[in-house]
C-alpha cells in the first residue's frame, strides 16, 4: 500500500469519525472538555511510548515529511484522536473494559497494515501493551472523571501534567537548551521556580476553592478570588508568559513564546473571560475586575476576609501571634484560639469563601495575606508533599498539636 494512503487514512479516518461524532449529537461542554483532554493525554503518552519503542527497536517509522523527532505527525494525531476523543464522545458511558479491549483490538489489527510506514519487530507487542497502559486506560478514565464531574485533584493533576509538557517540557526539548551548560540551566531553573510556584497555585486554588479545572470547558463552579488570584487576575497566564522570558536567554525562540503567550492572554483569552464570567457571576465579577489587575500583580492582596486562630496561653503559639500583627496582614483577623467554639489544637485559618486548614498549612495561608513576596512562601508550603513534610518537621521540634489550658476572654 502506498505511504501516503496509509498516512492519510491514519489522520483522515479518525477525523471523519470526529466530525460525524459531532453532528450525530452536539456534544455538551463537559464532553467537549473530555474529548480535549484525553486527546491530549493520548498525544503526550503516545509520543512517549513510540519514541521508547524506536529506541528500543519495537517498531521504525519510515516516513518523509511531517516528522517530529522520528515520529510521523499525521499518524500520531490521528492514533491520539481514536484513542481520545473518539470513545469520549462516541462511548462515554460504555463499560471501561469492553472499551479497552474494543481500541487494543483494532489497534493489534491495524498496526500490521501500516507497513511500509510502521516496519514492526517481533517484540512489537510489548509497545502495544505500554501504550495501553500509559495512553489508552488514562485517557479513557480521564475523560470520563471530566463528563461525570468527579475525582477533581486527579483531574487537576492531569491538566498539570499536559501544560507542563506541552507548554515547557516538549519546546525545552525541541530546542536543544537542555544542552545547555549545567550551570546556566541551574540558574534558569531556580528563577523558572518562581512563576511555576504561582501557576500550580493558581491551578490549586480553583481546585480547591472554585471546585473545577482551568480549562475552559471544565472551569470553577465559583468566583475564585482569593490566593494567587487576590495579587492577579491571570495569575496561569502570567506564569506561563513569565516562564518562556525565563528561559528567553536559552534561545530567543521563547522570547517569541511569551509575546504570543502573552497576546494571547490579553486577546482571546480575556474576551472569553469577560463574557463568560461577567455571565456566570454578573456584579461580584466586576468588583473584583475593578481591584485586581490582569497581568501586573498586585503588592498587597485584595484577600477575601478570614480569621486566623492563635493561641494567647500558649508562649510559642502567642509568639507566631505577635508575628503576624507585625507584619499587618490585609484582611485577616487574629483571635485567640482559646475563644473558637470546636477546641482547635493546632493554629487553625478559616476564610469567609470556606478555606480551612491548620498548623503549617494555616500558616501558609497567612503568608498569603502580607504580600507578594511572602506569598510565594505560602504558595510553596501548599504544594502536596510539601506542606506535609514541613508539618512533620514542625511536628518532630514540640510544634505539634496542644490543648489549651484555659478558656481565653479577650
Amino acid at each position: 500500500m502506498s505511504p501516503a494512503l496509509i498516512r492519510g487514512v491514519a489522520l483522515m479516518g479518525p477525523m471523519i469519525a470526529l466530525i460525524v461524532a459531532t453532528r450525530v449529537r452536539r456534544p455538551g461542554e463537559s464532553r467537549i472538555a473530555a474529548a480535549i483532554l484525553a486527546t491530549a493525554w493520548n498525544l503526550l503518552a503516545l509520543s512517549a511510548v513510540n519514541v521508547v519503542a524506536v529506541s528500543r527497536g519495537w517498531w521504525q517509522f519510515h516516513a518523509q515529511g511531517a516528522v517530529v523527532a522520528g515520529l510521523p505527525a499525521d499518524m500520531l494525531l490521528g492514533w491520539a484522536l481514536l484513542w481520545g476523543a473518539i470513545p469520549a464522545l462516541v462511548a462515554p458511558r460504555s463499560p471501561l473494559p469492553l472499551t479497552v479491549a474494543l481500541l487494543a483490538w483494532s489497534d493489534l489489527a491495524l498496526m500490521p497494515l501500516g507497513d511500509p510506514v510502521v516496519v514492526l519487530s517481533p517484540l512489537w507487542l510489548a509497545g502495544e501493551a505500554s501504550a495501553i497502559a500509559f495512553g489508552l486506560v488514562p485517557g479513557l478514565l480521564l475523560a470520563r472523571w471530566t463528563e461525570a464531574g468527579h475525582r477533581l485533584p486527579a483531574r487537576a493533576l492531569f491538566q498539570v501534567v499536559l501544560a507542563g509538557a506541552f507548554g515547557l517540557l516538549a519546546p525545552i526539548m525541541m530546542t536543544d537548551v537542555w544542552r545547555r551548560p549545567a550551570w546556566m540551566l541551574a540558574l534558569v531553573a531556580q528563577a523558572l521556580a518562581v512563576p511555576m510556584v504561582l501557576g500550580l497555585a493558581a491551578v490549586r486554588e480553583f481546585a480547591v476553592v472554585g471546585r473545577g479545572t482551568p480549562l475552559p470547558y471544565d472551569p470553577p463552579a465559583r468566583l475564585v478570588t482569593g490566593g494567587p488570584y487576590a495579587y492577579v487576575r491571570n495569575p496561569m497566564q502570567v506564569a506561563m508568559t513569565a516562564g518562556y522570558v525565563v528561559l528567553a536567554p536559552l534561545d530567543v525562540a521563547f522570547l517569541a513564546a511569551a509575546v504570543v503567550s502573552f497576546a494571547y492572554g490579553a486577546g482571546l483569552a480575556s474576551w472569553h473571560e469577560r463574557e463568560s464570567l461577567g455571565r456566570r457571576f454578573g456584579g461580584a465579577w466586576d468588583d473584583y475586575r475593578r481591584e485586581v489587575r490582569p497581568w501586573l500583580p498586585r503588592a498587597r492582596p485584595a484577600m477575601p476576609p478570614a480569621s486566623i486562630y492563635v493561641a494567647a496561653t500558649c508562649g510559642q503559639c502567642s509568639e507566631v501571634g505577635k508575628w503576624i500583627v507585625r507584619h499587618a496582614p490585609v484582611a485577616l483577623r487574629v483571635v485567640a484560639a482559646e475563644s473558637h467554639p470546636w477546641g482547635l489544637r493546632r493554629m487553625t485559618y478559616e476564610r469567609g469563601d470556606g478555606v480551612h486548614a491548620e498548623g503549617v498549612a494555616a500558616f501558609a495561608h497567612v503568608l498569603t495575606h502580607i504580600h507578594l513576596g511572602w506569598a510565594l512562601g505560602g504558595w510553596l508550603l501548599m504544594l502536596p508533599g510539601v506542606g506535609w513534610f514541613a508539618q512533620l518537621c514542625v511536628d518532630a521540634f514540640g510544634g505539634g498539636p496542644r490543648t489549651c489550658r484555659d478558656a481565653y476572654h479577650p
